[in-house]
């Protein structure tokens, strides 16, 4: 059992992110309440497209991967060899960036066609903000892995001033479209990329030694294959609904996806601070019980915020879009919110196998990924028929890990 001072320390350090998480969260809200009361519900789910492919960039995977071996290194001493994996890996991933954006711009006319996009700006402003978002996790990584959280959290605040600031501002003195809104994401990127490599520096600057990547490449790209696997259940809908229904339903559903959603981002700081104490118990050989006290927290907030969003949503909606929204987005609330339930504490148990090196979960998840994808892709006869699909499959990810977890535990030599 933890001690005193441990569960304090736990509980201070994930109450300090669930308030920047909030703040945050409620500035980024703001965002949708700009955008829902001053730009075209069409160019509101412009926003919403665009806003999905920068959550499938797999940032928390990328993160969590960056935590681990930031974590593991302190632990035992290696800094140098974990300065010179982040260096390395910021060099290739703006390599692999620079293709992509070769790419986009070949067959710029083809996506803003199908992604029925009326602003070529609006693509290039979020191919930026790509940039950024590759590179955030790196740096975010770190703070995690050294357990700064009081500036894993202050960038995350930064994040969300940045983005309500410069998108009002856009909006109200350049241009009511989507591209005013997406000025403010590019903004928040590159403020808050910026702020957490330097608050991050003393574990990437400095000297280097070579990184043993033949020896835990095998660990570390299972790990982000099955992270990836998490987050594109999470994110993945919105845009499927934005290739296969209309603009304006897109921007129904974009509505009731960034309320639900909130659920995960309450629920994150937990399993965010577990992480890398459990990578280190895992390197130290120490013993932990963080996992309950987490699973249980997880739980509780999970189930306690989607009743509350199922009570007061349609109210919510009222308040922050225009009656438009109302029936549509009222409708898909509470299915929406159911699952985001059994996600919320299938991360938590993701987390606490990948922090022990337990890879059994990940064959599962991607094979879940890609049966998601194809579902999506072959069956959505309606925006409720899309969510009951997320919720199935979100609930299997939880038994699946359930089992791994609890029914079947690794064995220890």
């Amino acid at each position: 059992m933890p001690d005193t001072h441990h569960k304090a320390a736990f509980f201070r350090q994930s109450g300090w992110l669930m308030v920047a998480n909030l703040f945050a969260g409620v500035l980024m809200w703001g965002v949708h309440v700009l955008a829902g009361k001053t730009i075209s519900e069409a160019d509101y789910g412009t926003v919403g497209k665009m806003l999905a492919v920068s959550i499938i960039i797999p940032v928390i995977p990328l993160q969590s991967v960056f935590a681990r071996e930031t974590a593991a290194a302190l632990a035992l001493g290696q800094t140098q060899s974990v300065a010179g994996l982040i260096r390395k890996s910021a060099a290739g991933l703006f390599a692999l960036w620079l293709i992509a954006a070769a790419v986009i711009l070949w067959f710029q006319a083809d996506i803003l066609t199908q992604w029925k996009v009326a602003q070529p700006s609006v693509l290039w402003m979020l191919m930026l903000a790509v940039l950024g978002m590759m590179m955030l996790p790196l740096f975010w990584g770190a703070l995690q892995g050294s357990q700064n959280f009081l500036w894993l959290g202050g960038t995350m605040m930064a994040n969300g001033v940045a983005r309500l600031v410069v998108a009002a501002l856009a909006v109200f003195f350049i241009t009511r479209s989507a591209a005013g809104i997406m000025a403010g994401v590019l903004a928040s990127v590159t403020v808050t990329t910026g702020l957490a490599m330097w608050h991050s520096r003393s574990v990437w600057t400095g000297p280097t030694a070579p990184f043993p990547w033949r020896r835990l490449m095998p660990q570390m790209l299972p790990m982000l294959i099955a992270f990836t696997a998490c987050q594109f259940l999470f994110s993945a809908d919105t845009i499927f609904v934005g290739a296969f229904f209309s603009a304006e339903d897109t921007g129904f559903y974009a509505a009731a996806g960034t309320l639900s959603r909130a659920l995960i981002w309450l629920v994150l700081p937990l399993a965010t601070v577990m992480f890398p104490k459990l990578v280190q118990s895992a390197a130290t050989s120490q013993k932990s019980n963080l996992l309950g006290l987490t699973l249980l927290s997880t739980a509780a907030l999970a189930v306690v915020g989607a009743a509350g969003l199922v009570l007061l949503g349609p109210w919510v909606v009222k308040l922050v879009y225009t009656p438009n929204y109302v029936e549509v987005a009222t409708q898909i609330l509470p299915w929406y919110a159911g699952a985001m339930i059994p996600l919320s504490v299938a991360n938590v148990l993701v987390n606490n196998l990948l922090a022990k090196s337990d890879l059994r979960i990940v064959p599962w998840a991607a094979v879940l990924g890609i049966a998601y994808a194809v579902t999506l892709n072959l069956w959505h006869p309606s925006l409720k028929a899309v969510l009951q699909a997320m919720g199935g499959f979100t609930m299997l990810l939880f038994l699946i890990c359930a089992f791994f977890t609890w029914l079947r535990p690794k064995r220890t030599r």
